[in-house]
């Protein structure tokens, strides 16, 4: 196995939205990932379009896009600034479509990192849920006669709630 991954798994993760209730990649992210022209990606999408259903891939709106073009800048200074077509978003079966029609070593070795990196943050999801889960269950049972415990589990309540990072937030307000 492979020790030394192409793409380190945190750029990975900070490359994935919420975008309408979805975990989703934008194309030019996973072109830029696969190593790639977003325009190759598209074509290639475009000639297997049957491989990609609505919940494996989406066009994003005008509104979406230009949500994203500012609380994110996800166009280049230098290119892109215009762009011709709203962009894609990929869902986790999408990506893994991908890899399927993106015939090289670089796009299956960097899919195998970004699903592994999709896997880790439903981990940690799951994780968080079923840590709160057994903090209220703990709350229940303390009662109101111990204060200092109680004290105790809204101190780690409060730790759970991640702030949200500040050079990229994730989905729609």
């Amino acid at each position: 196995m492979n020790t030394k991954a192409l793409v380190p798994v945190e750029t990975i993760e900070q490359k994935i939205l919420l975008i309408r209730g979805h975990k989703v990649m934008l194309a030019g992210d996973l072109a830029e990932l696969y190593g790639v022209e977003v325009r190759r990606l598209n074509e290639q999408v475009k000639r297997n379009s049957k491989r990609f259903p609505e919940d494996f891939m989406f066009q994003l709106t005008k509104e979406e896009t230009d949500f994203l073009r500012s609380q994110f800048a996800i166009l280049k200074n230098d290119r892109g600034q215009h762009q011709k077509y709203l962009p894609y978003a990929f869902t986790e079966q999408g990506i893994a479509m991908l890899s399927g029609v993106l015939n090289s070593e670089r796009a299956i070795e960097v899919n195998i990192q970004i699903m592994r990196a999709f896997v880790k943050l439903r981990e940690i999801f799951a994780t968080n849920k079923e840590f709160a889960h057994k903090l209220a269950e703990l709350e229940r049972k303390v009662g109101s006669h111990d204060e200092v415990i109680r004290s105790l589990v809204i101190a780690i309540k409060e730790l759970l709630v991640q702030p949200e990072p500040k050079h990229r937030r994730i989905g729609f307000l």
